[in-house]
């Protein structure tokens, strides 16, 4: 079993020191999705929905969160984002696929920011939504790609390292 850095020798959790790695360029790219009523889905293109326009509130939602990973998720460093990029898409009448890009500069990578933007996005349009369509479902939430660092490129479409991240 290869050795999980955020446990010591006594099987104790800590943070990881990254104080020694170098400083490289970071991309996260994380999806999910959100399964919903094809009415649902009109009201949200129509921006209908009482609450508001449910994907511009999503996508606030989830820049904010991304800014907010250390504090959620334990052992994460607090990182300074170059930038968050959220997109919607309409795959089909009854799914909001929601796609997340984060870079920065730093000594750890943004993974856990991108797949926290995704998963807050995906928890807002239920939160707007949940009145008019209790049979939403979040689904598929994952890294799709990552570069920088010592690990080398992750693309989940390729399963290679490549030199180049891909267009979301």
């Amino acid at each position: 079993m290869t050795e999980l850095p955020h446990f010591d020798s006594d099987g104790k959790s800590h943070m990881v020191d990254v104080g020694d790695k170098p400083i490289t360029q970071r991309i996260a790219i994380a999806s999910g999705k959100v399964r919903l009523a094809a009415t649902t889905l009109a009201m949200i293109r129509d921006r209908s929905v009482q609450k508001g326009d449910v994907l511009e509130l999503a996508r606030v939602a989830a820049v904010m969160a991304t800014k907010r990973t250390a504090e959620l998720i334990p052992l994460c460093h607090p990182l300074r984002m170059n930038s968050v990029e959220i997109k919607f898409a309409s795959p089909d009448e009854v799914s909001i696929r929601i796609s997340a890009q984060v870079t920065a500069t730093e000594r750890t990578g943004v993974e856990m920011e991108a797949l926290m933007a995704v998963s807050v996005a995906a928890l807002t349009i239920y939160d707007m939504c949940k009145s008019i369509d209790r049979a939403m479902q979040i689904t598929d939430i994952q890294l799709d790609y990552k570069s920088g660092g010592k690990s080398g490129v992750f693309d989940r479409e390729k399963q290679s390292d490549l030199s180049r991240p891909p267009k979301t």
